[in-house]
């Protein structure tokens, strides 16, 4: 284990599991991972090897005995017939038959029907009327000769979730952490591994949280395929229920006009709608006009008077264009029906709190799931769901306070997602002012992203500053990536096809670096700053630092951590700028400051002679000397024609990629990989040559 992983078992001790092993249990169950850590959670909530390995076998005998495969149900069955009583694993749903006035239930995997429940079993657990709720039952088996009686008896029941925590204990173990602890210990909770996350991944994840712990929070995600995208929604929480778009229906969702049978919305904390975009699709009107209402007065109205509900609405669909098409044709919503991009639909999509940029996410490889400790995820699910009566939304107001040219739907929308962020990583309240400022940047980013969207599809909405004050009145301005990324197609869009507009932090810069190859201007050589934002996309070695490389004769460059082979790769692909910049007749000295590895230093010298000889056939000519004093901390470059790039990352600005995998682009062409949170500076100075 590592510190943090000896940390959570030290303060949750009990309530934590290894997170490699649902894998390990699950086989060919089809069952949510709540469920199976529900079972780890009782065999192998510990840090002792042994008894992991004993509550593994164990895991696997009582699934294997007692969980029911479809495909199995028959034995099972005959089980219960033979031995009289039987525990089964299975997912249950409760329907009232009128014509008996009684409760019955079907088991999913078991296939059997008409089982009578109690009226007290229902109403302690009402969520088995709507959905289906995984359970652990008792069956018995007493044939009865009388017409349409069941030979099936439900002799206990027992939902899978957690009964009940101590949320005072949860608070005080919370402050031995520190933020970017807290923040690990939530991602391998979910089952991510955070070493492959930057911060700003890490915050977006955890965003797909807020739902579980906020009432009525709506959320919309949008991106590529294979992003993880319904994986909390369907595995996380007994609490939430994933609905493919084509079953959301108005009587599932709201209410039954026959039967008065109350639906999804009225019994679970969250409703996911999977599939939400599909351009072709035809979603009902009355369903959007119920929805909208809904997701604006938190109730709705089918004929029977207004209902009230907190379900939480999260929408989910895939993208078939990368963001610079649908900036450039569109908007980031044209993939949804243009049934929600009409007047009728945009209602729906400004009730939107936050729109979490899907594309941003990476496809889930396998170094990305966590074999760390996290929470039991229903004592997580408990947990949040135990926040939902509290509210965090203005924790920031002592410091920061929002312009008044932001509308109350779209402060609504801030504030909801800021309590939500607050209540997931402050719980206890103790939060320094800096903290305090990135959540709120953070919420009002993703509210920024729904409104700035919304003009594109209809110009008649009004153009909002999204700004904030801190306690000294200085304005601050947010954008969202997009707007950094792409400025050219992001205001070109706005302002009619003016172009040349650049935001209100001056990021005309930005375009030279970051737009594409043949809209950039030409490029005149000028003092700056650049900032750049984690997940950013767009940058590259050429684009960055080569106007400034060319006609030099001489670089030095000083990083003191070129050792680790993606290091070594990242200052290969420098000099490789470097060859493109300079004609082919040219000779370029190039010297490398760094630090000697400690390990493997000859493998280190081996590389940089290798590399020495490859660079000689094509005009460079490249030593190198190690500086071990410990005393080089600086990364910058340094040519002999009168420039000073000061990097404060170093040449390590991008984030993990497949490196070894050649059909993939961020692999060949850099500006397809997200980079790390950055900044560069430009600076003129005497010439220095290096000898």
């Amino acid at each position: 284990m590592n510190e943090l992983d000896q940390k959570i078992n030290r303060y949750f001790l009990g309530l934590v599991v290894r997170k490699d092993l649902v894998k390990t249990v699950k086989g060919n169950a089809i069952v949510p991972s709540y469920v199976l850590e529900y079972l780890l959670g009782q065999y192998c909530a510990t840090s002792d090897e042994a008894t992991i390995q004993t509550g593994i076998e164990t895991v696997k005998e009582i699934l294997a005995k007692h969980y029911v495969h479809r495909n199995e149900a028959g034995l099972i069955r005959s089980n219960i017939k033979e031995k009289g009583r039987y525990k089964v694993i299975d997912k249950i749903g409760v329907a009232l038959n009128d014509k008996v006035n009684a409760y019955q239930a079907e088991f999913e995997n078991l296939g059997i029907k008409k089982v009578v429940v109690d009226s007290g079993t229902v109403k302690k657990h009402p969520k088995l009327l709507v959905g289906g709720v995984w359970c652990i039952c008792d069956i018995e088996y007493e044939f009865n000769e009388e017409k349409d009686a069941s030979p099936w008896i439900l002799a206990s029941l027992k939902p899978i979730q957690l009964s009940h925590f101590d949320y005072d204990g949860y608070l005080e173990a919370r402050k031995q952490f520190t933020t970017s602890e807290w923040i690990d210990v939530l991602l391998q909770s979910i089952g991510l591994n955070p070493e492959v996350f930057g911060r700003r991944s890490k915050l977006i994840q955890l965003i797909r949280l807020i739902p579980f712990c906020e009432r009525n929070y709506n959320l919309i995600e949008l991106g590529p395929k294979g992003t993880g995208k319904s994986h909390i929604f369907s595995e996380f929480s007994p609490h939430g229920t994933l609905v493919s778009g084509g079953e959301a229906t108005l009587a599932k969702l709201f209410i039954n006009n026959t039967t008065g049978k109350i639906g999804l919305v009225g019994y679970w904390d969250v409703v996911a709608m999977d599939e939400f975009a599909g351009s072709n699709k035809k979603p009902d009107i009355k369903l959007i006009d119920t929805l909208k209402n809904y997701m604006a007065n938190k109730s709705f109205n089918r004929g029977t008077g207004p209902q009230g509900a907190e379900a939480s609405m999260v929408f989910i669909g895939n993208t078939s264009h990368n963001v610079p098409y649908m900036l450039k044709h569109g908007n980031l919503f044209m993939d949804l029906p243009e049934t929600y991009r009409n007047t009728d639909g945009q209602a729906i999509l400004d009730r939107m709190h936050w729109y979490l940029p899907g594309w941003e996410m990476e496809n889930l490889r396998s170094e990305m799931f966590s074999e760390g400790y996290g929470f039991v995820v229903d004592y997580l699910a408990e947990v949040l769901r135990s926040l939902r009566s509290q509210d965090y939304s203005d924790r920031y107001q002592k410091h920061f306070s929002l312009s008044s040219d932001i509308s109350t739907r779209d402060r609504d929308g801030i504030n909801k997602t800021f309590s939500g962020l607050m209540k997931i990583l402050f719980p206890h309240g103790e939060v320094s002012v800096e903290e305090i400022e990135e959540l709120l940047r953070f919420s009002i980013e993703g509210r920024k992203r729904v409104k700035d969207q919304l003009m594109r599809v209809d110009p008649t909405y009004g153009n909002v500053h999204f700004i904030y004050l801190d306690s000294s009145k200085q304005t601050k301005n947010v954008t969202t990536l997009e707007e950094e990324e792409y400025p050219h197609y992001y205001h070109t869009t706005f302002f009619d096809g003016e172009e040349g507009t650049s935001d209100a932090n001056g990021r005309a810069d930005a375009l030279v670096v970051c737009s594409d190859a043949g809209l950039a201007p030409e490029v005149v050589l000028k003092e700056k700053h650049l900032t750049f934002q984690e997940n950013q996309k767009g940058i590259s070695f050429d684009d960055l630092l080569g106007p400034y490389l060319r006609g030099t004769t001489s670089i030095t460059i000083t990083d003191p951590y070129i050792r680790l082979f993606y290091q070594i790769r990242n200052f290969m692909e420098f000099l490789e700028t470097i060859v493109k910049h300079k004609a082919q007749d040219e000779e370029i000295a190039v010297h490398l400051v760094t630090m000697e590895d400690e390990f493997k230093g000859e493998q280190q010298k081996e590389t940089f002679e290798k590399i020495k000889e490859s660079s000689n056939a094509v005009g460079i000519n490249f030593t190198w000397e190690f500086d071990n004093t410990g005393t080089i901390h600086a990364r910058n470059i340094v040519t002999n024609h009168g420039w000073k790039i000061a990097l404060d990352r170093g040449l390590d600005i991008f984030q993990h990629y497949e490196m070894n995998d050649t059909f993939t682009f961020a692999n060949r062409l850099q500006q397809y990989r997200p980079c790390k949170a950055f900044e560069v500076t430009f600076i003129r100075h005497k010439e220095k040559t290096h000898k």
